[in-house]
Parts: C-alpha cells; sequence; structure tokens
C-alpha cells in the first residue's frame, strides 16, 4: 500500500471525542486500548489534506467564507464522477454537519407535534432531532431476518398515509446496521413517499463506504420526482476522516425546499463554514481519491476478521454492505445491559456503542467501529475472544 493504514495513533489528550468519552465512561484505561465506538478513524487523516492545509495556511487568511465557484464545481465533479449523479451548483447548500443540515431539513417541512417517520434501530442524533425540536416520532422499524435488516413495507405504506405525518427521516447506507439499499428497496420506498406527499430527509454521509460486491445509489437520482422531494445530505468528513473542520454538503434540487431548508440555517446561525472545512473538502474530492480507495480494502478486511471472529464465538452479526460499523448482536451471553458493559470495559477492554442507544430494537446489540489498523483491531478482539471464552 502506499499509505499508512498499519501506524498506532495515540489521541489521550488531544480533545479526541470518543478518546474523551472512554476516559469518562472508565477511569482505569490502559494505554494500549483504542475505543471502537464514535464513527471516525483511527487512521492519519490523507496526507493530500494535510499537505494542502499547510501550503495554504502559507498564504491564506482564515478570515469569513463562502462558497465559491471552484468549490462548487469541484463537488459537483466528485458526485458526477464517483455516484453517477449529475447536480448543478446552485443545489448545494452548506452547513457545519450533516445532523444540522437534516434538522434544518425537518424544521422546513414539518411543523411542531408533526410526524417524523423514522426505521430504527437507527443513528441516535435522528432520534434526538425530532425529540428535541417537538415533532413526532413515527418509528417503523426495521425487519430483522437473521440478521439481515429490511425495511418494512406495510408498516410503512399504513403510516404514511396518516396526513400529519409529512417527513421520512433515512439513512443510506444505514447506520449501524451497515446495509446498502437496493435500487429497487429505494424505489418502493420513493413510491410510497410520493403517493402520500412525504418529503424525505435522507442522510448519505456515507455513501463512498461501500463494500465490494454493493452499489450505493444516490435516491434522489433515481427520478426528476423523487428528486423533487429529497434533501440530500453529505460530508466528506466520515469518507476521508475529517469531521472536526464540519463542512457538509447539502444537495437539493427543489427550489422552494432549498430557500426553505437555507432559511432554517440562517435561523439557526449554521449557515457560515470555516475556511478550513472548505479547502479540505476541495483537496479531498481533488486528490484523495488513491486514498480512499486502499482505505475501502482495510476496512473490507476488517470486516472480514470481524465476522470470523464473531461466527466463532456464535454472536449473531448483520453482515455490513457498507460504512465502517458492524452491529454485534451479545444478547447469547445472557447478560444484562449493565453487566455487559462492564463484562466489555473492564474485563475485555473493548469500548463500543451500546445498541440501546439506537432506539429499543438495539438492546443486547453493540456497534463497533472497525476503521483501525488491522493488527490493532485483531488485539482487541482476541482479548474479548480470551475472556468470552472464560466464561
Amino acid at each position: 500500500m502506499n499509505y499508512d493504514f498499519e501506524s498506532k495513533i495515540s489521541r489521550k489528550n488531544t480533545g479526541s471525542a470518543k478518546w474523551e468519552l472512554m476516559y469518562k465512561c472508565y477511569d482505569k484505561v490502559c494505554d494500549d486500548i483504542v475505543p471502537l465506538s464514535v464513527a471516525d478513524m483511527e487512521f492519519h487523516t490523507p496526507p493530500c489534506i494535510v499537505e494542502g492545509l499547510k501550503n495554504f495556511l502559507d498564504d491564506g487568511i482564515l478570515g469569513y467564507t463562502m462558497a465559491y465557484d471552484s468549490y462548487l464545481e469541484i463537488v459537483k465533479n466528485w458526485f458526477k464522477e464517483q455516484h453517477d449523479y449529475n447536480i448543478e451548483k446552485e443545489w448545494i447548500v452548506q452547513s457545519p454537519g450533516v445532523v444540522d443540515g437534516f434538522i434544518a431539513g425537518l424544521k422546513a417541512v414539518c411543523k411542531e407535534g408533526e410526524g417524523v417517520i423514522i426505521f430504527k434501530p437507527i443513528y441516535p442524533p435522528m432520534i434526538a432531532a425530532i425529540e428535541n425540536n417537538n415533532f413526532k416520532e413515527v418509528n417503523v422499524p426495521l425487519l430483522n431476518h437473521n440478521e439481515r435488516y429490511e425495511i418494512d413495507f406495510d408498516t410503512l405504506e399504513k403510516v404514511a398515509k396518516d396526513p400529519n405525518n409529512k417527513a421520512l427521516l433515512f439513512c443510506s447506507p444505514h447506520n449501524p446496521v451497515g446495509r446498502v439499499w437496493s435500487k429497487e428497496e429505494l424505489e418502493r420506498v420513493g413510491k410510497i413517499c410520493l403517493e402520500n406527499d412525504i418529503k424525505i430527509i435522507c442522510d448519505e454521509i456515507w455513501m463512498d463506504l461501500i463494500r465490494p460486491g454493493n452499489e450505493h445509489h444516490i435516491f434522489a437520482s433515481l427520478s426528476k420526482e423523487l428528486q423533487n422531494i429529497i434533501i440530500t445530505c453529505t460530508a466528506p468528513s466520515k469518507s476521508f476522516n475529517i469531521a472536526g473542520l464540519k463542512n457538509s454538503n447539502i444537495i437539493i434540487a427543489n427550489e422552494e425546499l432549498r430557500e426553505a431548508l437555507r432559511d432554517e440555517l440562517i435561523k439557526m446561525h449554521l449557515n457560515s463554514i470555516n475556511v478550513l472545512g472548505y479547502k479540505a473538502c476541495e483537496y479531498a474530492y481533488t486528490e484523495g481519491l488513491p486514498w480512499l480507495k486502499e482505505l475501502l480494502q482495510v476496512i473490507d478486511e476488517n470486516f472480514k476478521l470481524c465476522e470470523e471472529v464473531f461466527s466463532k464465538l456464535n454472536l449473531p452479526y448483520s453482515k455490513a454492505e457498507g460504512t465502517y460499523v458492524f452491529w454485534v448482536d451479545f444478547r447469547p451471553l445472557g447478560m444484562d445491559e449493565e453487566t455487559l458493559h462492564k463484562f466489555l470495559y473492564e474485563k475485555a477492554g473493548i469500548f463500543t456503542n451500546p445498541g440501546k442507544n439506537f432506539g429499543p430494537e438495539g438492546e443486547g446489540y453493540e456497534r463497533f467501529n472497525v476503521a483501525l489498523p488491522t493488527k490493532i483491531l485483531k488485539e482487541h478482539l482476541d482479548r474479548l475472544v480470551s475472556e468470552i471464552e472464560k466464561l
């Protein structure tokens, strides 16, 4: 490989959110333990971004910034070349993060008390976005068929007919179960929403992180009709490990919908991006593809390692088709939540995201972040195997 995906990097005392949360959770953490929780990577940020920012800082001025024409052209080209989706520069709206974007999207299409459909288990900020803004959660739990999750179309069709339900908050690829939805599944969801005047706010932040043998379809690219009702939330942050630079690109073809979302961002004072966020995205989308391709190879190997280990442990898991998170059912161990986490933290030195955070459908599950050097992941999994065998 041409890039370093093997070095162990200590992020202790650097303000890393997942490392700090680990220490708050358990203060006796050995220095050889890496948290497998919050979804950022334990890899160096791509050299093209680091070097690009260094060069920019030599001459740049860190003042107020807004989207510039060459930046918008670069984003447009990424969607065309990597996802076969033709967008216009005018469709691109900036926000500091995908979460900010989908909250603004919800506010643009829903009033307080109106229903927002979600499919649990689901990314926790989606649950919080509904609760914190006084919308009504309308949960259509995913159907779990031997750890392959599918959409409950019958229930979706039923709740979509309720005129109080105005939006679907959708995750594609899905976090935490790792599904990459097929074109047929997306078209069926879209048909239901079109027939019932349901707007779709689609979080596609994982769009670049797809395992071999799977194909991601940008939802809005499937038809002009769907494009007219979809807010597509994207960012380079997951793909290139730059979440701390706070830059997302929200794609909205419908002008009325776009201006409504933009107005909500202005009300929340979230319509401004820092200059380094712009430049990092620019370097990622123009020079970062070779690094991303190697990353995908490492992630796939790490998924295979997890599949091998958890198969031997007889712990069911969802076979990830995309993302870099791995969803595991620990219920066969027969532990309650408190006992399980004490076992994982204190015995095995494993810090993951508890499944219950993704909704009641996730109770007894754990979400593993596998974006770290394979050797270090193996060390952590070996400890887990050893402690489970002692049971």
